[in-house]
């Protein structure tokens, strides 16, 4: 590497920015709210808050997304194209490299249309490919905070069966669940309370977030959305809005109650994670010597599952001499951002 490099992840729901220096080390990790589908003046304050926290540099920037997605835009290619323009003007000072997924980094200024599909929600793929070059072989596990994505690596390379969002969902290699921004009636259908078996509500009266408030695992920090009802986020508040999910008034005096009630979505949230799992390591066999990586704000998740299975953990951080910076996130929480940042460093 001959410069900084700042590697950005641009989500539907986030921008997360990590800053590599020279050396590979990781200098600094950002995560900003960017609600995309209100318009694109959300990634403008996103991008911006990131910048205006950096010294002024000539920085290479290596950018992967998958804003695409959001229905502010008429197509997948629409948003591909308008968040690269975007970019293109918000980055103007530095260069500026596109992740196009296994058709590997291109300078902006080489990007056609006819990479749109490769360069449409490939960030999964810088994560894995990151991962694979370290460790040559595992279980690479990314759960955020709305989706997860599972990888093989074998050789030093992703054994992918699907590439686009709609084939992984078929491979489950993408799974569309999350410890924040998921709703809990998207998770479980029923639960159990008071040694009774109970049908949830199909409402959004709580999120997963929620749940992992409840429970005490889940890092404020990761929290940027708003709560369903659009009001604090402590526990309590938390509890009463899982209880709405089963018709229940909340007492501050039964917080036990919730917790296990949290316990049990928690609960069926890990098995639908581990199922895909397993379907993954159906596909080959993988040396029970052979870690799972965990990555994302959920990856104590991913920790659980090994333990469960019998194979051995890895953190996303764990490939990285500084994992923690000053913004008290991690290298495992911007993955993608990191990967992109270093794998575009690499061609300096």
């Amino acid at each position: 590497m001959q410069l900084n490099t700042i590697g950005w992840d641009i989500g539907g729901a986030h921008v997360k920015a990590a800053v590599v220096n020279e050396d590979g080390d990781i200098v600094d990790v950002f995560q900003q709210a960017c609600p995309l589908w209100k318009g694109m003046d959300q990634l403008h304050q996103a991008v911006n808050a990131v910048l205006s926290q950096l010294p002024e540099a000539n920085y290479l920037h290596a950018v992967t997304m998958t804003g695409e997605l959001v229905d502010l835009f008429e197509s997948r290619d629409d948003g591909v194209s308008q968040i690269i323009k975007t970019m293109k003007t918000l980055l103007s000072e530095g260069k500026i490299r596109i992740f196009a997924g296994k058709e590997g980094m291109l300078d902006i200024q080489a990007v056609e249309e006819k990479h749109y599909e490769a360069i449409a929600s490939a960030n999964w793929l810088a994560s894995a490919s990151f991962a694979a070059r370290k460790l040559e072989s595992g279980l690479f596990i990314d759960i955020g905070s709305t989706t997860t994505d599972i990888l093989l690596l074998r050789d030093r390379q992703v054994q992918a069966a699907g590439y686009t969002d709609y084939q992984r969902l078929i491979s489950e290699e993408l799974v569309y669940t999350g410890i924040v921004r998921t709703a809990v009636m998207a998770v479980a259908r029923t639960a159990f309370d008071k040694g009774h078996e109970i049908g949830l509500m199909a409402e959004y009266f709580a999120t997963m977030a929620d749940v992992y408030r409840v429970t005490g695992e889940l890092n404020e920090l990761h929290d940027q959305t708003e709560t369903a009802d659009g009001v604090e986020k402590t526990v309590m508040a938390s509890a009463r809005r899982l209880s709405r999910m089963i018709g229940c008034d909340f007492d501050a005096d039964e917080l036990s109650r919730w917790r296990q009630f949290a316990d049990h979505i928690r609960s069926q949230q890990l098995q639908k994670i581990q199922r895909s799992c397993e379907r993954q390591l159906s596909r080959h066999n993988l040396a029970q010597s052979s870690p799972f990586i965990g990555a994302g704000v959920g990856c104590f998740l991913v920790r659980q599952i090994a333990l469960n299975l019998g194979y051995p953990y890895v953190d996303f951080s764990d490939l990285f001499q500084i994992s923690t910076v000053r913004t008290g996130l991690s290298a495992s929480d911007c993955a993608p951002a990191v990967a992109v940042a270093c794998l575009a460093g690499e061609l300096c």
